[in-house]
């Protein structure tokens, strides 16, 4: 999954390298919002997921991101 989340980093520039767990989107990559809300849209096609506009704001750093899409993968699967 991290894998996946840091190839659709790669559209934005962001080395590889530079992606951590706890790598921040804007303060460390220097993502603005457009970035992110791209970053967003990408993930949902990405996934297979559809992202609600009230948790864009808790995406921040790759942690929060890939424990929001283990999440969604645990409640798509008992649904």
């Amino acid at each position: 999954m991290k894998e996946r989340v840091t190839e659709i980093l790669k559209n934005f520039g962001v080395a590889e390298t530079a992606v951590t767990n706890e790598v921040h989107f804007v303060r460390d990559l220097g993502l603005d919002s457009l970035d992110t809300v791209d970053l967003i849209m990408q993930l949902e096609q990405e996934f297979g997921i559809r992202i609600p506009d009230e948790d864009y704001a808790k995406l921040t750093t790759m942690q929060n991101v890939l424990d929001y899409l283990q999440h969604e993968q645990r409640v798509s699967v008992t649904a």
